[in-house]
């Protein structure tokens, strides 16, 4: 194992973050602080608890997914997908760096800023809502595990795409709808019956109701079976991005 060239990669990932913090680290955090005082403080104050949780501390393993989930995929899919924009991804390639190597130098810098967002905003909705985490081993387990999977998809998004567009389409089509739609402000117990049937179709669902067993023991799916699908999950990335180096797709042409 290279570990200079892993440092080497995930130092230079890690500088854009401290460059563009405002950016990087600002923007969410105050985004997602803005669902805190309109769902949380506002409209949460008018509605009954749920579970035997307040609305506002309900929705905060919710929100904490949502922002996770999409800068994981953003971090990574825009960390490959500039050197192979800009052709500097065959130096890469061309260095004694196996693809091992080279997936965990990028994917560990997008999961480590995902996460570091993710522990802020955490920290952040201590100032609008109280909360307690009665799991938090479980609920750290759950943070970084869903970052790595994430980063590894965002890393696959990142070589698919040609252009742009094409890295913000996955994110603003697909992922922030199915997390809205996977009970991040309310509980599948809450629908009826045909649509918590549906709804259990949505991936999603599994992540946030994992992570909000971590915080408050109440789950919409058994934890066994969110811890499940996080891992397969897990393994269908890592299975792509083996292929991926196998074949060269995209990156040896």
């Amino acid at each position: 194992m290279n570990f200079y060239s892993i440092k080497a990669i995930y130092k230079f990932e890690m500088a854009r973050t401290w460059r563009t913090l405002m950016q990087s680290i600002a923007s969410p955090v105050i985004s997602t602080s803005l669902y805190f005082v309109v769902f949380g403080s506002a409209i949460g104050s008018r509605m009954v608890e749920i579970d035997g949780v307040s609305y506002g501390a309900f929705i905060i393993p919710g929100l904490i997914m949502l922002t996770l989930m999409t800068q994981s995929i953003s971090n990574a899919s825009f960390g490959i997908y500039m050197p192979t924009f800009s052709g500097t991804i065959y130096e890469v390639l061309s260095a004694p760096v196996s693809y091992v190597e080279i997936v965990i130098g990028y994917v560990g810098a997008a999961a480590t800023k995902s996460s570091i967002l993710g522990l802020l905003i955490l920290l952040t909705a201590r100032f609008f809502v109280d909360y307690e985490v009665q799991h938090p081993f479980m609920m750290l387990a759950f943070l970084f595990l869903t970052a790595i999977t994430f980063s590894l998809f965002g890393f696959i998004i990142g070589v698919w795409a040609d252009t742009f567009e094409k890295l913000q389409i996955i994110p603003l089509m697909i992922i922030t709808p199915l997390t809205f739609l996977g009970g991040s402000f309310y509980s599948i117990d809450m629908l009826p019956p045909f649509w918590q049937t549906v709804t259990l179709f949505n991936p999603v669902v599994y992540l946030i109701s994992g992570f909000r067993y971590s915080f408050f023991g109440t789950a919409d799916v058994h934890v066994g079976v969110s811890i499940g699908m996080t891992a397969l999950f897990l393994a269908i990335c890592i299975s792509l991005v083996g292929w991926i180096f196998k074949t060269g797709y995209k990156l040896k042409s």
